[in-house]
């Protein structure tokens, strides 16, 4: 992408002859076969990116460096604070790591298109594992490690894989868990039988090899020998990547090689101005999407130097833990979700640990995942007084739709706002009809077909899921589940999933504007808005506010405020009657609050603790105050 160009230019030309701008983008790679169809539609009508061309994804992101003598770059920096263990590796000892394992693999049996489980924690041999697949054409399925055994027997069958990479134990802030134990629970319960289980021995935790398929990591490792990367066509899958469904049963999300080593090259420039050299934290998990994009394959197809951190924002051992990485190890830009940004705030509001560091190389700090709130932007920029980006993508899509495109040049910053469409989205804001709505006025998010190169190819053994799910309520477009709006300057807003809107007496009401309010509250560190059943209105809502640390407000004063502030700011329509002081809010391990257990709760309907919650402690304390609530 010539730097000389700029947003409006290529963004045009992508709307204008998305082939052509796309084909340039791949002219970037190292391909094995060049493609010269650039997009077509498939057998099932899908469209594919670069159909005839072949590559390998890992040889892209590994081989490729050393061949052009870097080889003695730092690859990873691994860094775990709750092991106090810290280790560099550079991209040729990264390759011949990957390659070793790779020959394991194939001495059990995989070869290109078979399934492999990688159930990790955040340790260099899960990036190995994930290169390794990639290297012999096999498809990862990455499961959060300490999954429960049930979500990972589920996935086990869906993908009916073969062989099982794991690590005897996780290590948490104050605790060990034994990932064995769930593994061969999982195992016993599948219908599909995995035929290896590779273990990872940790000191913390040694695992007992029980079963005749259970091997030793390092021992299987060492007889194997190295293995070549093998090409594999652009459309072959690269992984599969499991998210929840509304149906209960988990998604395979599909993505290939050629459009995601696109995609990746493309995003790690425009999106993030990264390159060669640049050290580059995405301080996620390598069990979500964030963690395969922008911990292993962007960074490393860029020739950056990524972080793979094993800790928390806080507690580990403070909440200057972040600050400490990026010093420590010059990290330029900095990307998490805003629950860590908030925690962070909540235990240290005055950034008062951060100026213990030397942040001069910090450029950037990106948030995702979850809509950022404008109070975490504010006091982000207050302290830190680097660009705040706020970006807005899906696991589906695999990289961003929208952004502040730093790899152009930066725009103006508008609170609660992802910015602009990325080139290659071309956003719609579409009422229930399907038809667009104007400018400033909420409906459905949708992207105009055919998605840019990157995104889901398919919903993996589940083509109708894919067609019900994404495409068939609005012809010719995807369907994001995303409620937002774009202004008249072209700035897009995503206010949260469609199911957050509430409908109050015929008012569309948005959950994330309500939020917005609460959290600009000096007393609230984390607030979340729910819809509450109400006989006269259909539902009204209801919020939920953390205090921050050392703050004390009797209940009825603080809701008695915060309910004139939402009058004040969205009007008494919003008919928004008060709020409830909890001690913490229930969200998933990559940080997003389950709305959905809380409304359950809060409307006497049946719920259960999902296998994504990050901490069961106070939720039956959080159940009993909103049951109390609950309609008879």
């Amino acid at each position: 992408m010539p730097r000389s160009r700029s947003y409006a230019h290529d963004y045009q030309m992508a709307c204008r002859d998305p082939e052509a701008f796309w084909a340039e983008q791949a002219a970037r790679l190292a391909w094995h076969t060049a493609p010269t169809v650039v997009l077509r539609q498939g057998e099932d009508g899908q469209h594919q990116w670069f159909a005839d061309g072949s590559l390998n994804t890992c040889w892209l992101a590994l081989d490729a460096h050393v061949q052009a003598g870097r080889g003695e770059q730092t690859a990873i920096i691994y860094d775990s604070p709750v092991t106090q263990s810290k280790q560099q590796i550079s991209y040729a000892e990264l390759t011949e790591r990957v390659s070793r394992c790779a020959g394991m693999l194939r001495s059990l049996g995989v070869g290109q298109g078979d399934r492999v489980i990688v159930y990790m924690p955040m340790i260099p041999e899960a990036v190995v594992a994930m290169l390794a697949c990639a290297r012999l054409g096999a498809v990862h399925c990455v499961v959060f490690g300490g999954f429960a055994a049930h979500e990972l027997a589920v996935r086990i069958d869906d993908a009916r894989a073969d062989v099982l990479l794991t690590a005897s134990c996780g290590v948490e802030v104050d605790r060990v868990i034994a990932y064995k134990p769930l593994v061969d629970a999982a195992m016993a319960e599948a219908t599909h039988k995995i035929r290896h289980c590779v273990v990872f021995q940790r000191p913390q935790c040694l695992a007992p090899m029980v079963t005749a398929t259970d091997l030793d990591w390092l021992d299987t490792v060492a007889r194997a020998e190295p293995a070549a990367a093998v090409p594999v066509k652009a459309t072959d899958p690269l992984y599969i990547l499991y998210t929840s469904g509304t149906t209960g049963k988990p998604k395979g999300v599909v993505r290939d090689n050629g459009g995601h080593a696109v995609a990746m090259i493309y995003s790690m420039q425009a999106v993030y101005d990264a390159g060669i050299g640049d050290v580059f934290w995405a301080a996620s998990d390598v069990g979500w999407v964030v963690g395969h994009s922008y911990i292993v394959y962007g960074p490393l197809l860029a020739g950056c130097t990524t972080v793979l951190y094993e800790g928390k924002p806080v507690r580990t051992p403070d909440a200057g833990s972040f600050w400490r990485v990026c010093a420590e190890y010059g990290v330029k830009t900095l990307f998490s979700a805003p629950t860590a940004f908030r925690a962070i705030r909540k235990e240290d509001p005055e950034a008062q640990l951060a100026k213990a560091y030397d942040l001069s190389r910090l450029e950037r700090l990106y948030l995702a995942g979850e809509r950022l709130d404008p109070p975490t932007w504010a006091w982000l920029q207050q302290h830190f007084g680097l660009p705040v980006i706020d970006h807005w993508w899906q696991t589906e899509t695999g990289w961003a739709i929208a952004s502040n495109p730093a790899g152009y040049e930066l725009q103006s910053s508008k609170p609660g706002s992802a910015t602009w469409p990325m080139p290659g989205y071309q956003l719609a804001i579409l009422d229930d009809e399907g038809q667009p709505v104007s400018a400033g006025i909420q409906g459905n998010i949708s992207l105009k077909l055919p998605l840019p190169p990157g995104c889901l190819t398919g919903i993996w053994g589940a083509p109708e899921r894919f067609y019900e799910g994404y495409l068939a309520n609005f012809p010719g477009f995807y369907q994001s589940g995303d409620a937002g709006l774009i202004d008249e300057e072209g700035y897009v807003f995503v206010m949260g999933r469609t199911d957050d809107i509430i409908n109050v007496a015929g008012h569309r009401l948005s959950t994330g504007e309500m939020e917005e309010v609460l959290g600009s509250h000096s007393a609230v560190a984390e607030c979340a808005v729910i819809g509450m059943l109400d006989d006269i209105k259909g539902k009204i809502p209801l919020g939920l506010v953390v205090l921050k640390n050392g703050v004390q407000i009797a209940e009825p004063v603080l809701s008695a405020e915060l309910v004139g502030l939402i009058r004040r700011d969205i009007g008494a329509l919003a008919c928004f009657r008060g709020a409830l002081i909890v001690k913490r809010l229930p969200k998933t391990r990559s940080g997003k609050i389950l709305r959905r257990i809380m409304r359950q709760m809060v409307n006497g309907e049946a719920w259960s603790v999902p296998s994504t919650i990050d901490d069961t402690d106070g939720l039956d304390e959080l159940a009993s105050q909103l049951s109390a609530l609950a309609p008879c």
